[in-house]
């Protein structure tokens, strides 16, 4: 882990559960080696990729891709060399290719999403580890309660923060980021953004749509953001 998002959740970080979290995942990777993704040197490239200052924007995901080849450490984020028109390319990203582009902005022409990171927006999963083709499969192992930890340390010390909530496992934290931002500022709300997950047909059934049926309209997000991010008088993304 880089030494300031260490730094962050140093009062924690020695907690017999994250020692037990590394005998875990040292466990599955002596076990399964190259079935478990991402590869051991990206599992904390979220972290590497955008340190504790300059996070400005908070997208969380879930697992990382189980398919071979996709997952390398950035949440929804593949490999620049797969593009849109594979059969590889997620639906997750197509249908965030297409609001961005509803958002007017010009859509996306691959799926390597580190040029966000480098902006300011964090691209984390609840778990950073995942077995193969097995969804989910690291999710008890100790993750969640890593990136919990993160995610509240992080909300307490930048209330300022705007987080993307999508689908329901991601909202699930919104209870503990609006703890964490309101003991730091109580008369200031955050900036949380919901809306149903991109991936496959879920994108279009909740009542805070990702994207219209039809395509005819998004949920706004990459705009509101951006607009947020004016009001706060810092450097808009280019999420194209």
């Amino acid at each position: 882990m880089p030494a300031d998002w260490a730094t962050l959740i140093s009062e924690e970080l020695d907690a017999d559960q994250f020692l037990q979290l590394e005998k875990n995942i040292s466990a599955a990777y002596e076990k399964f080696n190259e079935l478990i993704q991402p590869a051991p040197e990206n599992v904390f490239r979220a972290l590497r990729e955008t340190s504790v200052e300059q996070v400005k924007v908070v997208l969380l995901g879930q697992d990382p891709y189980q398919t071979p080849g996709l997952a390398q450490g950035l949440a929804f984020s593949i490999p620049a060399a797969i593009k849109p028109g594979w059969r590889s390319f997620p639906s997750s990203l197509r249908n965030i290719s297409k609001a961005i582009a509803l958002d007017g902005y010009s859509g996306l022409q691959h799926g390597d999403l580190s040029h966000w990171a480098k902006q300011g927006v964090l691209l984390l999963n609840a778990s950073l580890t995942v077995q193969l083709e097995i969804a989910g499969s690291h999710a008890q192992l100790g993750w969640q309660e890593l990136t919990d930890c993160l995610l509240y340390r992080l909300a307490l010390k930048k209330p300022g923060l705007i987080w993307l909530l999508w689908g329901s496992h991601a909202q699930k934290k919104k209870a503990l980021i609006e703890q964490a931002s309101y003991s730091t500022t109580p008369t200031r709300n955050p900036s949380i953004l919901t809306a149903s997950h991109p991936s496959g047909l879920s994108v279009y059934r909740t009542t805070e749509p990702f994207l219209l049926k039809g395509d005819k309209g998004s949920c706004r997000h990459f705009q509101q953001v951006n607009d947020l991010l004016e009001k706060q008088g810092e450097s808009v993304i280019t999420w194209s």
